[in-house]
C-alpha cells in the first residue's frame, strides 16, 4: 500500500512532499533514504543529561574544568601501589624496564605510562636434574630417571649415574624478567654443564664416597658463577645430590669389588693395628730388659763397694782394739746364724724335756699356703724342715 495519499501530504509522520521523512527536515534526499543524524543535536542532549545530576550554578566551562581536574587527580592517584615483603617492584615505561622498587607502597606513574609487575623473590624453586620427581605432601619422591640427564664420565674413564636438585630464588626481578627468556631451562642446563665438568675432573672412587660435599659445594658455585655472567638475577640457594651410582647394568659387579676392597683395607688395618701393637711392646720389654740389666748392674757395684768399704772401717776399727773387734765379729755373726736356726738352748740344770712345738713357723708357713705360694712343705728331716711335735733340743747355756 503507497504511503502518499490523494492529498500529497507525504508518509506517515506527516510532512508534505519531497521534504518530509521519518526525522523531519528538509528535503534534497531521494524518496526513502533517512538522513544523517544532526551532531550539534546529539551534544546539547548529551549537555543536557549532565546537568541534571549537578547541582545548579555549576555548568558552563568552570564546571567542566572542575570535573576534568577531579579525572586527573583520580588518575594521578591510581599511581600508587603496595609491594608485599616476599615481593620485588618491577616498573615497566612504555613496556620497557625503568626501575625496581622495594617493599611497601611506592609510587608509579599511571597507566598507560608507567606499569608494575610484583614477581615473589623469596620462594625456593626447585628443578630436579637427571630424575623426575612427583611431591607428595612435602615431600619430593622420584618417579622417572632421565639417563640422558644423569649418566657422566668420571676423571678416571668410567660413567656414573647421577641425579641432583638444583635450589634457587629470585635475586634482581628486573634482571631476571628481561635478560633470560627461560629461566628454569637456563638454572637446568648450566647446573648440568658444571656437573659434567666436575665429574669429569674427579675420580669414580671419592665421587662415591668422601667427595660428595665438595662436588656440591664446586657446582654451586660454578653455576652461580655462569648465571651471573648471563646477569641472570638469580641466587642459588643449594645443589643437592640425590643419588650417585655406578650404572644400572653393572652395579652388582661394582658392589663386588667395593666389598672386595673394603674386605682389603679392613685386613690391612688390622695388620696395622697388630704391628702397631706388637712393635712398641718388643720395644719396651727390651728396654725393660736393659734397665732391669743396668739396676743390678749398678746394685751389685753398689754393695762390692759398700762391702769393701765396710771391711775397710771394720778393718781400721780392729787394728785399734782388737779383742773388742773380735768379740763384737763372733757375736753378730752368731747372730746371724741363730737367727735362722730353729735350735732351742736349755739350761743343764733342767731334767725333764718337755716337746717343743713351733707355733710361729707352723703359722707362717699355713699363711704362705693361703695366700698362694706354690712352694712345696719341707719333709720333716729335710734340709730346711721344721722340727716336729716331739722333736727335743738339748744343749748347755753357759
Amino acid at each position: 500500500m503507497p504511503w502518499t495519499n490523494n492529498s500529497g501530504g507525504g508518509g506517515p509522520w506527516g510532512g508534505g512532499g519531497r521534504s518530509g521523512g521519518p526525522w523531519g527536515g528538509g528535503g534534497g534526499g531521494g524518496p526513502g533514504l533517512p538522513q544523517p543524524p544532526n551532531i550539534d543535536e546529539l551534544l546539547r542532549k548529551g549537555q543536557d543529561f549532565v546537568r541534571r545530576f549537578l547541582p545548579r550554578g555549576f555548568g558552563g566551562g568552570k564546571g567542566i574544568a572542575i570535573v576534568g581536574a577531579i579525572l586527573v587527580g583520580v588518575w594521578l592517584l591510581s599511581g600508587f601501589y603496595r609491594v608485599q615483603p616476599d615481593e620485588q617492584g618491577v616498573v615497566l615505561r612504555f613496556g620497557a624496564f625503568n626501575r625496581t622498587t622495594p617493599p611497601g607502597l611506592n609510587y608509579a606513574l599511571p597507566y598507560p605510562i608507567e606499569s608494575v609487575t610484583t614477581p615473589r623473590v623469596t620462594r625456593i624453586n626447585r628443578i630436579d636434574v637427571g630424575f623426575r620427581s612427583q611431591v607428595e605432601g612435602t615431600r619430593p619422591i622420584p618417579t622417572r630417571d632421565v639417563p640422558e640427564e644423569s649418566l657422566m664420565l668420571t676423571g678416571d674413564e668410567n660413567i656414573i649415574d647421577i641425579d641432583f636438585a638444583v635450589f634457587w630464588r629470585i635475586r634482581d626481578a628486573g634482571e631476571f624478567l628481561f635478560n633470560i627468556r627461560n629461566p628454569e631451562q637456563t638454572v637446568k642446563s648450566a647446573a648440568e654443564s658444571v656437573m659434567r665438568e666436575v665429574i669429569g675432573r674427579t675420580p669414580i672412587q671419592p665421587a662415591l664416597t668422601e667427595a660428595r660435599a665438595q662436588i656440591e659445594q664446586s657446582v654451586r658455585e660454578g653455576t652461580q658463577a655462569m648465571l651471573d655472567q648471563y646477569r641472570a638475577g638469580i641466587e642459588l640457594a643449594q645443589v643437592q645430590l640425590q643419588k650417585v651410582d655406578p650404572p644400572a647394568a653393572v652395579i652388582d659387579a661394582f658392589r663386588d669389588v667395593q666389598r672386595a676392597n673394603a674386605d682389603r683395607e679392613r685386613l690391612r688395618n688390622e695388620a696395622e693395628a697388630f704391628r702397631n701393637d706388637i712393635i712398641p711392646r718388643a720395644r719396651g720389654e727390651a728396654e725393660r730388659f736393659v734397665q732391669e740389666a743396668q739396676g743390678d748392674r749398678e746394685g751389685r757395684v753398689a754393695r762390692a763397694r759398700g762391702e769393701a768399704e765396710r771391711f775397710t772401717q771394720i778393718l781400721a776399727a780392729y787394728s785399734q782394739a782388737r779383742d773388742v773387734t773380735r768379740q763384737r765379729l763372733y757375736l753378730e755373726t752368731m747372730e746371724e746364724i741363730l737367727k735362722a736356726s730353729p735350735t732351742v738352748l736349755v739350761d743343764d740344770k733342767v731334767q725333764n724335756l718337755v716337746p717343743f712345738l713351733p707355733l710361729n713357723e707352723l703359722g707362717r708357713a699355713r699363711q704362705a699356703q693361703q695366700t698362694g705360694t706354690d712352694r712345696p712343705m719341707p719333709l720333716p728331716g729335710s734340709p730346711g724342715s721344721l722340727p716336729g711335735p716331739a722333736a727335743r733340743v738339748t744343749g748347755s747355756m753357759r
